[in-house]
């Protein structure tokens, strides 16, 4: 996979010719968990561990991963009505939802999410990929819903079951 991503980098650098095929990457639920479980100490955020994911039809994607939650937790002031105020410690966060990319933008859409195994609101979900996602360049990190350009020149990207295609 780290052969693949690097080759959509380039590509993505690299003016096309008008006209030209579209590029199609593909890779599978398998790669990409093999993927984050090498690489993804290196390049995903202190405080994500044992990520997961897992496609199906549709452009779903169910996520999983071991988060920090103490970070998140003590990052605010929370009130007696904030159900981050009541969780501690490291817990595995599952979401699931669809992810929708195409023209060069996505957009996901949460279904559902558990914190250690506890459904929870999408604000619970929404300020935990925020925190997680942010950097100098987006101090707020990406919400939920939020419509975000494709990186690399990416046109779109189809989700099914067990793989992801990738277009440029």
């Amino acid at each position: 996979m780290a052969a693949k991503v690097a080759q959509i980098q380039e590509a993505g650098v690299k003016p096309r010719p008008p006209g030209a095929k579209p590029l199609r990457t593909v890779f599978t639920d398998r790669e990409v968990n093999a993927y984050l479980q090498i690489e993804g100490p290196h390049v995903l955020p202190k405080g994500i561990a044992e990520p997961r994911i897992a496609t199906g039809a549709g452009g779903k994607v169910t996520a999983r991963a071991i988060v920090d939650l103490d970070a998140v937790r003590l990052s605010q002031s929370r009130g007696l009505l904030d159900p981050l105020s009541f969780v501690t410690g490291t817990l595995e966060v599952v979401a699931t939802g669809t992810l929708v990319a195409a023209n060069g933008s996505g957009t996901g859409h949460l279904e559902s999410a558990t914190v250690g195994g506890i459904p929870v609101p999408k604000r619970v979900v929404d300020e935990l990929l925020r925190f997680y996602t942010r950097t100098p360049d987006r101090p707020q990190g990406f919400g939920i819903d939020s419509q975000f350009e494709l990186p690399a020149m990416i046109q779109s990207v189809a989700i099914d079951a067990g793989h992801v295609t990738v277009t440029q």
